[in-house]
C-alpha cells in the first residue's frame, strides 16, 4: 500500500486557500465596523426634533434644582440665578455708603462668591456660539454639550473633595468654598448651568432655559386652562419642570449628609452623562410627505 505525501507545494497552496477563505470574514467584519460608524455618524449629524425634547427639558430642570441645592447648601449662593447675583453685588457697593454700623469695608467673602458664580456663567453660557455654528439642534452638539458638563461637574467634584472644606456653610459671614479651590468648585458648577441654559433656550424648551423659572411661572399662572382638570400639555410640562427643581434641590439636599459636597457633585456627573445619552436617543423630526 503506498502512501502520498504531500509535497512542499501542495502546503503552500492549501495555505494560499485558507488565506483566501477568510479574506471573505475579514472584508466582511470590516465592512460591518465601517457600516456602523457611518450609522452612528449619520445620526450624530441629524437634528432632533424640539417636541420631542420636553422630556429631557424636564430633567435639566432636575439637575437645576439638584446643582442650587449644593452651591447655597455650601455658600448662599445661587449658581444659575443671576439675577439675584447681580443684585447682591449691587447692595455690596452701597454698603460702603451705609451710616458706620451697618458699613462693611473691602469685598467680603459671599459677594466674591456671587461675582465668581456670575462670571463663571458668563463663561458657561458663551460656549453656545458654538451651538450657533454647528446646529443648535444638531445632535452632536447636543451630546458634545452635555458631555462639556459632565466634565465640568467632574472638575467641580475634584475641587471640592480636595478644598477640605466642609458641605455646610456655617452662616452667611462664614461660608463653606471660601478657599481658592472651594470657589474654583463653585465657578465650574456654575459655568455647566450657564451652558445648560443657552441649550435649554435654543432648543426650544417649555421651560426656556430651564435655569432660571420665572418665566415659566407667569406663563403656568397666566395659562387659560390652568384650573382645567383635563390634560393641557402646555401647562402640565411646565409644572412638571417646576417640580423636578423641587425633587431634585431635595434630592442633592438629602445625599449631602451622606456624601458630602465632592461625592454630590460627583452624583451630578453621572446624572450629566445620563442626558448626554439622552439627547443622543432623541429621534429626527418626522418628515411629511
Amino acid at each position: 500500500m503506498s502512501t502520498l505525501v504531500p509535497g512542499p507545494h501542495d502546503s503552500s497552496e492549501h495555505a494560499a486557500l485558507g488565506t483566501a477563505d477568510s479574506l471573505p470574514s475579514m472584508n466582511n467584519g470590516h465592512l460591518a465596523e465601517k457600516s456602523l460608524f457611518t450609522r452612528l455618524s449619520t445620526h450624530l449629524a441629524g437634528d432632533v426634533d424640539s417636541k420631542q425634547c420636553n422630556g429631557v427639558s424636564i430633567f435639566a430642570c432636575f439637575l437645576t434644582g439638584f446643582s442650587s441645592a449644593i452651591s447655597f447648601t455650601a455658600c448662599y449662593v445661587w449658581p444659575g440665578f443671576q439675577t439675584g447675583n447681580v443684585a447682591q453685588l449691587a447692595i455690596a457697593m452701597a454698603r460702603n455708603f451705609d451710616p458706620s454700623p451697618t458699613r462693611t469695608n473691602g469685598f467680603q467673602k459671599g459677594d466674591q462668591q456671587a461675582l465668581t458664580a456670575l462670571i463663571s456663567f458668563w463663561l458657561g453660557t458663551s460656549l453656545g456660539r458654538i451651538g450657533d455654528r454647528v446646529g443648535n439642534k444638531r445632535r452632536s452638539w447636543l451630546v458634545s454639550a452635555a458631555l462639556i458638563q459632565v466634565l465640568l461637574a467632574l472638575t467641580s467634584a475634584l475641587l471640592a473633595h480636595f478644598s477640605g472644606e466642609g458641605a455646610y456653610g456655617i452662616n452667611r459671614s462664614t461660608p463653606s468654598w471660601r478657599t481658592p479651590m472651594g470657589m474654583a468648585a463653585l465657578a465650574f458648577l456654575s459655568s455647566s448651568l450657564g451652558l445648560q441654559a443657552i441649550v435649554g433656550k435654543r432648543i426650544g424648551s417649555p421651560m426656556n432655559t430651564t435655569v432660571v423659572l420665572t418665566t415659566t411661572w407667569v406663563e403656568i399662572f397666566n395659562d387659560p386652562q390652568l384650573l382645567s382638570f383635563h390634560a393641557v400639555p402646555s401647562r402640565d410640562i411646565r409644572i412638571a419642570g417646576v417640580m423636578s427643581i423641587l425633587v431634585g434641590a431635595f434630592t442633592a439636599r438629602a445625599l449631602l449628609g451622606v456624601a458630602g459636597g465632592g461625592g454630590t457633585v460627583g452624583v451630578l456627573c453621572g446624572l450629566r452623562l445620563l442626558q448626554a445619552v439622552w439627547w443622543g436617543s432623541i429621534p429626527e423630526k418626522a418628515i411629511m410627505l
